[in-house]
């Protein structure tokens, strides 16, 4: 693989700028230049571990350590997975690795259970599976590029720090982004002593870099989005999938759940930022006020698939819609939303107290789709989560 040119990096960030794919940003180039000087010492390095593999027929040579990493950190919606795949692209490695981290750890704990299978036929005297793990990740990777990079879970917190312990004396070179400092990782975490040596490990072979862009560009991008979708015959819950993948920008998506007093709320699809609900699982399932609170206050950005027209005998429904919107209003929500029908022509279950409410309904909903609504939204002035 050839040597890359000392500033790959900021040409491929001013090709995108030309082509208006992003804006140019001084808090990026910074982390733009970083990213091209650890470019040249991947490359140096990579030659100078060509040139020592024949030195044992001169002399025997201690192998050299790996360059220092990089760990950027700041509030989501910056460009730093938009950086990360720029420098990834232009490692000068064959032997490279991109992941999200929980992806990677999960691969890791597979490859322990594996060699815990092996000891327990009798195919390896190794009893420890830390050393012969690390050694095959570095046979394969030598550069690893973590986006996301998050400690949740106990058993990665308490491996982190023999793992890549060995790793970085294999001359590993570790690029991640986050959320949070590395001292802030795992923060609260159960043993958080015992995590501790990881962040100093960490410290010692990453320079630690802010991304203190002041533009969130995941929100600048999805406020171009339609947040109201009326739904094509047949389109069904897909109306949103766009926004969706958008806002939740490559994260991984899974189910949570709120506790309320002695019961749980699901939430079937979730981002630390945003959560998607269907209009069955929000209107048409024993929730109230108090409910949906908690939703607008965990999630920023809701989004409600497939609202259909509401007939009679389903006031029930109309009444959660109605509450929903209010308490999403209210606490000034990003809301996505698709319907089967234009806004105006959901509630069609007869004369009564909701349909006077739900003209309120139809003018607040109007009113989210604004601009100077989004603009003040919470999802707009969100902080890193």
């Amino acid at each position: 693989m050839p040597q890359p040119a000392e500033a790959a990096m900021r040409a491929a960030y001013d090709e995108r700028v030309r082509a208006g794919e992003i804006s140019d940003d001084p808090a990026q180039r910074e982390i733009v230049r970083r990213l091209d000087a650890l470019l040249v010492e991947i490359g140096n390095h990579r030659l100078a571990r060509k040139a020592s593999a024949l030195g044992w027929l001169f002399a025997r040579r201690e192998k050299e350590p790996g360059p220092h990493g990089l760990y950027i950190h700041g509030a989501v919606g910056r460009g730093k997975t938009m950086l990360m795949d720029l420098f990834f692209a232009h490692v000068p490695a064959h032997r490279k690795r991109r992941a999200h981290f929980n992806d990677f750890m999960a691969d890791v704990h597979g490859r322990i259970h594996a060699h815990r299978q092996k000891l327990a036929r009798g195919e390896t005297k190794d009893a420890d599976p830390v050393p012969p793990v690390a050694a095959d990740l570095f046979d394969e990777a030598w550069v690893l590029c973590f986006d996301e990079f998050s400690v949740t879970d106990i058993a990665d917190a308490m491996l982190l720090s023999r793992l890549f312990g060995e790793l970085f004396r294999k001359g590993c070179v570790l690029v991640a982004t986050s959320n949070v400092a590395p001292d802030d990782l795992y923060r609260d975490g159960l043993n958080r002593q015992l995590f501790l040596p990881f962040v100093a490990l960490l410290k010692q072979h990453v320079n630690v870099v802010t991304l203190d862009a002041p533009t969130d560009y995941r929100f600048e991008k999805t406020r171009r989005l339609p947040v109201f979708r009326l739904l094509p015959p047949g389109e069904g819950e897909s109306g949103l999938d766009e926004a969706w993948s958008e806002v939740v920008a490559g994260r991984a998506v899974a189910a949570d759940a709120i506790e309320m007093k002695g019961r749980s709320v699901p939430v079937p699809r979730a981002v630390p930022d945003a959560a998607r609900f269907s209009f069955h699982s929000l209107c048409e399932m024993p929730l109230g006020a108090a409910d949906y609170m908690a939703i607008a206050a965990r999630y920023p950005t809701i989004f409600v698939d497939a609202v259909p027209k509401i007939v009679r005998g389903h006031r029930n429904a109309a009444k959660r819609f109605i509450t929903l919107v209010d308490v999403l209003y209210d606490q000034k929500n990003r809301l996505f939303l698709s319907a089967e029908v234009p806004l105006e022509e959901i509630y069609a279950a007869g004369p009564g107290t909701e349909e006077f409410e739900f003209a309120r309904t139809v003018s607040r909903l109007t009113e989210m789709q604004s601009a100077d609504y989004l603009e003040e939204s919470r999802a707009a002035k969100a902080p890193a989560l």
